[in-house]
């Protein structure tokens, strides 16, 4: 079992960190879709720059470590008020994967954060491994599809209705707590 720890993110490690979020998020899509996919946010890459560092600006970012070594990065949005929680991005690097670090990343960010009444998240449809390991590791429930049909009423980016119409959509995910 890998021996994990959170560690907040230094303004020194912010570039690498964002270079190694896009090339996970890449990797689940080219591995899905190949390279044909068309669900990239910008050219070459499944979720943008500006995605990424929206969330690490608005958000408390962590380097999720394995005795020491980067190996992934989470960034959670925290409300002291309302105790709804958000995990905005989570990842572990592609030769991470399969050891269970994900897993235990997500189990100390609950010990991080036990003040949390509702963990939410979001994963687009086609990250099948994604949404096994929300629902079937991490105890979450799928809640909402956002879709054509169904358009996100608040997108993170805007604000403003997402209504997917160059995508398939999305999964909203919740976790009660307490």
């Amino acid at each position: 079992m890998a021996r994990i720890t959170l560690e907040l993110l230094l303004p020194e490690d912010r570039e690498q960190f964002i270079l190694d979020n896009q090339r996970a998020f890449k990797y689940g899509a080219l591995k899905e879709f190949g390279e044909r996919d068309s669900h990239f946010e910008e050219e070459g890459e499944i979720i943008s720059r500006k995605t990424i560092e929206n969330s690490i600006d608005n958000g408390v970012a962590y380097r999720i470590c394995d005795d020491g070594k980067f190996v992934g990065g989470a960034v959670l949005t925290i409300d002291e008020k309302t105790h709804h929680n958000h995990l905005d991005l989570l990842f572990t690097l592609p030769e991470a994967h399969n050891r269970g670090i994900g897993s235990a990343a997500w189990r100390e960010i609950e010990r991080l954060y036990p003040q949390t009444a509702v963990w939410e998240t979001y994963t687009p449809y086609f990250e099948t491994r994604n949404i096994h390991f929300y629902v079937n590791v991490c105890g979450f429930h799928i809640v909402e599809f956002f879709n054509s049909h169904h358009p996100d009423p608040h997108d993170p980016e805007t604000g403003e209705a997402e209504t997917y119409e160059d995508s398939d959509g999305m999964f909203r995910f919740e976790k009660r707590m307490k």
